[in-house]
């Protein structure tokens, strides 16, 4: 008895530690968009002014059912909110397409550690991390929901406040990438003309992961907005079009380092660190006190051509800098690739050069 009751402990445990990726998580999340016949259940419930606990059905699961009566029938928001009329958990099944059972007792392993208060949100607690599924928790008196799903407690924000997020962060998004493209410009002026700013190019930096990380926080409130985000989806990737790219060929252009190296520290940065210049010329490697004048290689202007990356790389390697690759004769070009092919290189280098110029004055 003694072995049997370990070796439930030690389950409870393990399954107390299994971690929820991003990815799964928000496959979660989006069970409950708005849209969708769960979630159209669910805020039927609230407004009707009453709580409710609801479970997906799995395997460990069905142990702690106790009570309450069999139902097996179709999935519909009115069944489910009739049924919130009892005390007793729902149970759906895994594709929660079925209510199958309905005014459960649901019994945990009571030893599970809860933060929480109410009876109904403990039980939805520890029945989430000891069977690992979604149970979903609703107060009638806190007008709130709150998923449970393994570890993980999570807040359900209505959908208008969902959206006034997701519309500042979105108008937040648009002012960076402005900014972005505003230094881009600058940066290009300069490095045609063989004069590579330390300074544009830590601003560039700046906006452009600023832009990733504001991207990722709004990923997620469309990801819960499910068919309501679907107008700011189509607009976020407008706004994000070709920003990583456009920042890691910066990062590589001016790091001391290689760029993996760089990105993973910058990635780590919070907001206040990334507005921090002295921060970003650490990570790249530069003299914070006193920058001094830096030669580039010119992975990025080399990029805007249609000249292949392997002879992108030949010619950085060969040239050690971006005046030499873009300013160089032709007899230096046909010792790499031969004549044919310098001609054409050359040739594309001259338009990268006219296209800025004509930017510039009109």
């Amino acid at each position: 008895m003694e072995t049997e009751k370990k070796e439930v402990q030690e389950k409870i445990i393990t399954q107390n530690n299994n971690k929820t990726s991003e990815e799964e998580f928000s496959n979660i999340i989006k069970l409950i968009a708005p849209g969708t016949n769960l979630r159209t259940a669910i805020d039927g419930a609230l407004k009707s002014q009453r709580g409710a606990l609801i479970v997906v059905e799995n395997e460990q699961v069905i142990p702690m059912i106790d009570g309450g009566f069999r139902i097996n029938t179709r999935f519909t928001p009115q069944k489910l909110i009739e049924l919130t009329k009892m005390d007793g958990a729902i149970i759906l099944s895994r594709d929660t397409k079925k209510i199958n059972y309905a005014n459960v007792l649901l019994t945990p392993e009571s030893k599970i550690n809860s933060a929480e208060t109410g009876t109904r949100h403990k039980a939805a607690e520890r029945t989430a991390k000891q069977a690992g599924t979604l149970v979903i928790a609703i107060s009638e008196r806190k007008h709130e929901i709150i998923l449970f799903y393994k570890n993980k407690k999570y807040p359900v924000t209505n959908t208008a406040d969902l959206l006034r997020k997701a519309n500042e962060h979105l108008q937040f998004l648009e002012k960076q990438r402005e900014l972005f493209d505003n230094y881009i410009e600058k940066l290009n002026f300069l490095e045609l003309r063989n004069y590579p700013s330390l300074n544009q190019a830590i601003q560039i930096i700046q906006r452009g992961y600023l832009i990733q990380k504001i991207t990722n926080e709004l990923k997620k409130y469309i990801t819960e907005l499910g068919k309501e985000g679907t107008i700011l989806k189509v607009r976020l990737k407008e706004l994000i079009k070709d920003v990583e790219e456009e920042t890691d060929l910066v990062v590589k252009d001016y790091t001391q380092f290689n760029l993996k190296r760089s990105k993973t520290l910058i990635e780590d940065l919070q907001y206040d660190e990334i507005l921090d210049g002295g921060h970003i010329l650490e990570i790249l490697g530069h003299d914070k006190a006193s920058p001094q004048p830096i030669t580039i290689k010119g992975w990025r202007i080399l990029s805007k051509t249609p000249i292949h990356e392997s002879e992108i790389a030949l010619l950085v390697n060969e040239a050690n800098s971006l005046g030499k690759a873009l300013n160089s004769n032709l007899s230096f070009y046909s010792q790499i690739f031969g004549y044919e092919k310098a001609q054409l290189i050359k040739e594309e280098i001259g338009k990268i050069k006219l296209n800025n110029f004509n930017a510039q004055i009109s």
